[in-house]
């Protein structure tokens, strides 16, 4: 049976979700501040974990990044009430998967956790996938995880590894906005965010900037690719 830890300091808040996702059929476990979460990870194997942003003793981003030192493939879901764009890029960048702003539909809750739990289970993380990448004079190992364009290394965030390594492997193909959020960062894409294009500006100033040809393009209105400039 499918394992959750919710991590939500409001007590009410807290026992809805257990009650709706027992009727669902998962076992759920409950804390109520960051630090109890943090002790449980630590003790009980979960398949998904269900977090608030703003915790008690332990914020949510902080217990995001202590789960992925552990358990780098067990799915994280933040609730937030917060819904700017920098707030989303701090959840990603601490692991999170997917996030649902509050107040939400149970029922969304319960699609979203069933697509993570799929693509945890499916083995698409597991795929066996070459060591090396290269496109032009870009170089990625992914087992290493290092970047170096002409022999230079560049420096990269968990979120812009991820997101340039599935550009190089699929170089010189328009990636939607939306293929890129459910394959990069395994969510929804919100048309209300720039999310993805701040990532790919990222991306572009460490890439791109110092070097006279621009590998990352933009398809206005449909997208962005990697491709060298002719």
């Amino acid at each position: 049976m499918i394992h959750i830890l919710v991590v939500e300091d409001e007590q009410r808040v807290a026992e809805l979700l257990k009650r709706g996702l027992e009727e669902c059929g998962y076992t759920v476990t409950l804390a109520f501040d960051g630090e109890m979460g943090s002790r449980l990870i630590r003790s009980t194997r979960f398949d998904l974990v269900i977090s608030d942003v703003i915790l008690p003793k332990l914020n949510g981003f902080e217990l995001s990044k202590l789960i992925r030192q552990t358990y780098p493939d067990i799915p994280i879901l933040m609730l937030t009430a917060l819904g700017t764009t920098d707030d989303k890029l701090d959840e990603f960048d601490a692991g999170a998967d997917d996030y649902m702003v509050k107040p939400f539909d149970f029922r969304e809750l319960n699609a979203r956790i069933k697509v993570l739990l799929k693509r945890k289970g499916s083995g698409k993380l597991q795929e066996e996938k070459p060591a090396t990448l290269t496109y032009a004079d870009l170089t990625m190992n992914t087992a290493t995880k290092s970047v170096y364009r002409n022999n230079i290394e560049i420096k990269l965030t968990p979120k812009e590894f991820n997101l340039l390594e599935y550009m190089m492997q699929h170089p010189e193909r328009v990636l939607s906005r939306i293929e890129i959020a459910e394959e990069v960062w395994n969510t929804h894409f919100d048309t209300g965010t720039n999310f993805i294009d701040v990532y790919i500006n990222y991306l572009r100033k460490k890439v791109d900037k110092d070097f006279e040809v621009k590998l990352i393009q933009t398809k206005p209105g449909m997208g962005f690719m990697l491709r060298s400039e002719e």
